[in-house]
């Protein structure tokens, strides 16, 4: 099932979008104002954001009020209420509207995203949800968020992602979605990933998701067969760091945005990875599975006529961050031991702010 609502509401929010005033330079009798104009792109993995009801055909009954986790109403409202609060802050240092564009993993069917969506923190800006259905055993999936005041949205596909179990059976993970429309003017191909964990082990399980990475990775070369500079934005938690196979070989992402080649996908969060950053933790030890990447296009086009790669970040205020006990510093996450444990999610959220530049002759 897919929901895609082509519409545009309130077009004066393009308004809101922000304006950076960069410099003045003079032209003859008057002055050119060089203005930024910014937009936020972000993902977030909102772990298990289950409704309450039994769906028969997917293993969600731990997540049921009478589940494991116990989730009731009274709990999957606190979780809604916690999600809208991190959504709505994202990104806010530079637009007040947030991300325009919003992937997110571990939901559970449309109805939570419409639920989501309007909530009293983020309800003004209108988010519309894209979304399918997968196979995936828990009944999890990817999806999309979009401002209507700033996407348009033209098709959708779920990308199936072939995996075998221990047993070469077919087993099944979450699809991959492709959504393609204009973001404020700008021709833009929108993956969202959450490819298979690392259950059995890295070295394991690896192939799975090099699996993943090349369904995406065949779907945009093909687009970079017909146009080279297609602009492409690939997110989500990929069980993997920037550095592992999936995402270095099979994506051929570079890291180093100077060097990046036409066609190619440019990874804004290795230099996070390296430093030692993270979005997740396990074991005392940091991972960074939540990545934004952007093909050539956005590092490398002419910055005054189309959006360009600005900044990239992490978003972890205090308020997401556990501030004691044995996981200090963490993610504060919404269920551990069989309970909801009034968190947030186990990953941090990321988000790319894009920019482009205007122009104007001030007399």
């Amino acid at each position: 099932m897919v929901v895609i609502l082509p519409h545009i509401r309130n077009m004066n929010k393009l308004q809101n979008c922000c304006w950076l005033l960069l410099c003045f330079v003079s032209i003859g009798r008057g002055f050119s104002q060089e203005k930024a104009k910014v937009l936020c792109v972000g993902f977030y993995n909102v772990e298990n954001y289950f409704d309450t009801l039994n769906d028969p055909l997917t293993n969600d009954d731990e997540f049921t009020p009478r589940g494991e986790m116990n989730n009731t109403s009274e709990v999957f409202e606190k979780k809604t209420m916690h999600l809208a609060t991190v959504i709505a802050q994202m990104g806010r240092e530079l637009t007040p509207d947030g991300p325009a564009l919003l992937g997110l993993a571990e939901v559970e069917n449309v109805d939570v995203l419409i639920h989501l969506s309007q909530h009293p923190y983020i309800s003004q800006r209108n988010y519309m949800p894209i979304h399918f259905d997968s196979k995936d055993a828990r009944g999890i999936d990817v999806a999309l968020l979009y401002n209507p005041a700033y996407f348009i949205p033209i098709h959708a596909h779920n990308l199936f992602v072939p995996i075998t179990n221990d047993k070469g059976m077919p087993s099944y993970t979450r699809d991959i979605l492709w959504v393609s429309g204009i973001l404020d003017g700008d021709t833009t191909h929108i993956f969202v990933n959450h490819w298979p964990s690392r259950r059995g082990g890295e070295k394991k399980s690896s192939p799975k998701r090099e699996a993943a990475a090349r369904v995406a990775k065949g779907v945009i070369d093909s687009l970079m067969q017909v146009h080279i500079h297609t602009k492409v934005i690939l997110m989500g938690d990929l069980n993997d760091d920037p550095i592992n196979k999936s995402v270095k070989k099979v994506l051929n992402a570079s890291f180093d945005k100077h060097k990046t080649e036409a066609g190619q996908l440019y990874n804004p969060f290795y230099s996070f990875f390296k430093s030692g950053d993270g979005t997740l933790a396990y074991r005392d030890a940091w991972n960074l599975f939540d990545q934004i990447l952007v093909s050539e296009a956005y590092i490398n086009g002419a910055p005054s006529s189309t959006y360009q790669l600005y900044k990239a970040s992490i978003f972890k205020p205090q308020m997401i961050v556990e501030q004691e006990g044995r996981f200090k510093g963490y993610p504060k996450r919404s269920f551990a031991g069989g309970q909801f444990i009034d968190g947030y999610s186990d990953h941090f959220p990321t988000y790319i702010f894009l920019k482009k530049t205007i122009n104007e002759v001030v007399d």
